[in-house]
């Protein structure tokens, strides 16, 4: 556990003093004046009289521009996002993300000032389009951004709201995640009293001894109760700002954009939940085998993430390392070589620490075309998985830069973004599976692939009907700290069915619920996970033949829509048969798990 590393960024700039850094700042704003000048100039003269052979030339140019101030922008925001999400006290790092989001507010006012000329330019874009190769290489694109711009206040208001949010929704959101990454708690563990951090306590859910696990629950839970107040400040401001900017745009609820964001529609929603609440019998069925085989009647909150089988496994970072490695290979060698690479160039910083904020995440760095993972290594088989799953979309994001996708053309929804994880999860998890003899082993494993299963489909349900209510009363009047944990509570029993005891603070450390520019963050990761098994199931059919069509997939996910994409492999997304036929073969997963 002591070569847990940390990640390095100093191919990308050596500090964030440096003049390279400083010099690409720059950059950023002298490329956003010159497409201001650009949009207001020579793109903004232009209407449906234009001759669609100069309108041709003018969108493409205009993806160029787009294309180039992304790359640079999001390369200079990942580079500061490395230090704050790792140490939420580096005062420097915050005042530079800071003095950044305000010079990318100004890129979020050109992009939704393209979008509103590209809706006043409809009825020409597709002859415009035809003439030009780089504007037709992106006609999904501006085409989906042209149809999405009947949702858009006037040019002043989208402005005013894009300026103001650095002062009200993402300020209340940067609240969030400092307040709960330097929260930490005094905890005796091993006979000793520690210093955690939250992301610590909170990862003692899964440890062996249940008394550790309850203790744990109660300390985390008194923790959230010293600043809940102002976390239900966060959340309200956050959900308010959203209600209001939903009815301005004429968006009929905040589930109305998610969705579209998505690149699904509300039959293929409906669909998949529909599907999900079916299963709820079949998870109760693993709560109460878990349940058996901790002696217990039914569970409680701590018991849902308690170990079982052979609970003595646990990994170094180097075991981790080489127990993805050969996993990956046996699905692609391109792949290993892939996770190989990042494992030995420090993509990944995986080290708990006090500062650091809690779960997992992986972001591009579009200028040197790799990524960076965060991670909060423990040396359990669960965050081995969470690995495995942030190494999917770093390889999601090779493939885009493999086939020369640009920024615009790799703008994936969240349905999709999570494809890759989830298919190297199941790749590692199913070979492990198939490699085990020892009963209690097998055990072991079925209970992280069923653990990591249920949080997709039933906590993740659970978390989507927490977020409806919460808009549904939030548009009346602000909900208190109370009312949320009732919200919390009520949406885990629907869900969970009959536990000892429920999370009602589970809203207050998920960063999800405090993004106001994506809404629902959650029912995309349901999405992903079946189909994921999906796509696997495939795999198993078609075996190497698969892995070609699975990377332009990959490369190809920002330029579709979910249905088109999926139509590839001959699923149908809008049939609850697909999403049945996915929890199926979790289904199996648990019948083998209450023979054991």
């Amino acid at each position: 556990m002591t070569a847990i590393p940390r990640w390095d960024l100093s191919n990308v700039y050596p500090s964030l003093e440096s003049s390279a850094f400083q010099a690409d700042v720059a950059r950023v704003v002298h490329q956003l004046e010159e497409l201001e000048q650009f949009l207001a100039g020579r793109f903004g003269q232009a209407d449906t009289s234009t001759p669609p052979a100069a309108l041709g030339a003018l969108l493409g140019e205009a993806v160029e521009r787009f294309n180039a101030l992304q790359e640079l922008g999001y390369t200079v925001y990942a580079y500061i996002q490395s230090f704050v999400a790792t140490d939420s006290r580096n005062t420097l790092a915050m005042k530079k993300l800071s003095e950044f989001q305000q010079v990318m507010v100004r890129f979020q006012v050109l992009a939704t000032q393209f979008q509103a000329r590209l809706g006043k330019l409809a009825p020409v874009l597709d002859a415009a389009l035809q003439t030009n190769p780089v504007a037709q290489a992106h006609a999904f694109n501006l085409k989906e951004a042209a149809e999405q711009s009947r949702y858009l206040m006037s040019e002043a208001e989208e402005s005013l709201a894009a300026e103001l949010s650095l002062s009200g929704a993402s300020a209340w959101g940067k609240l969030q995640g400092t307040v709960t990454s330097q929260m930490t708690v005094e905890f005796e563990l091993d006979g000793q009293m520690q210093k955690l951090p939250m992301p610590a306590l909170i990862n003692l859910r899964s440890h062996p001894d249940p008394d550790v696990r309850r203790r744990a629950y109660d300390a985390e839970n008194k923790a959230w109760d010293s600043v809940r107040e102002t976390l239900a400040a966060c959340m309200n401001g956050v959900k308010g700002t959203v209600i209001t900017l939903n009815k301005r745009r004429g968006r009929e609820d905040a589930l109305h954009s998610a969705i579209e964001a998505a690149r699904i529609d509300r039959a293929t929603l409906e669909a998949m939940l529909g599907a999900m609440r079916d299963s709820f019998p079949m998870f109760r069925r693993y709560f109460a085998a878990k349940a058996r085989h901790l002696g217990k009647e039914k569970l409680a909150w701590w018991d849902l993430f308690a170990p079982l089988g052979k609970t003595d496994t646990r990994y170094t970072w180097e075991q981790a390392r080489t127990f993805i490695l050969e996993n990956f290979a046996r699905f692609s060698p391109e792949l290993a070589d892939f996770a190989r690479h990042a494992f030995d160039n420090r993509w990944i910083d995986a080290e708990q620490r006090e500062g650091k904020r809690g779960g997992a995440f992986c972001m591009g760095v579009p200028a040197v075309k790799e990524s960076r993972i965060l991670s909060n290594f423990d040396g359990s088989l669960d965050q081995v998985s969470t690995l495995a799953h942030e190494l999917g979309h770093a390889f999601h994001n090779y493939c885009a830069y493999q086939a020369g996708k640009t920024m615009m053309q790799q703008d994936t929804p969240m349905t999709l973004a999570e494809t890759a994880s989830i298919l190297c999860e199941t790749i590692v998890m199913q070979a492990v599976l198939q490699q085990v003899s020892d009963p209690q082993e097998e055990l072991a494993i079925l209970e992280t692939m069923l653990n990591g299963d249920s949080q997709v489909i039933v906590d993740i349900y659970s978390r989507y009907l927490f977020e409806k209510e919460v808009f549904e009363r939030r548009e009346k009047s602000e909900l208190s700290p109370d009312e949320l944990c009732e919200i919390m509570e009520r949406a885990q029993k629907e869900t969970y069915g009959d536990l000892e005891a429920y999370q009602p603070y589970m809203w207050t450390w998920k960063p999800h619920y405090y993004s106001a520019g994506l809404s629902f963050y959650n029912f995309p990761y349901a999405f992903g996970l079946l189909f994921g098994t999906g796509l696997y199931a495939i795999y198993q059919q078609r075996g190497e033949a698969f892995v070609n069509d699975y990377k332009n997939l990959l490369a190809s996910t920002g330029e579709a829509t979910a249905a088109d994409l999926a139509a590839r492999f001959g699923i149908e997304i809008r049939s609850r048969k697909f999403w049945e036929d996915s929890l199926k073969v979790i289904e199996k997963k648990i019948e083998r798990y209450e023979q054991l």
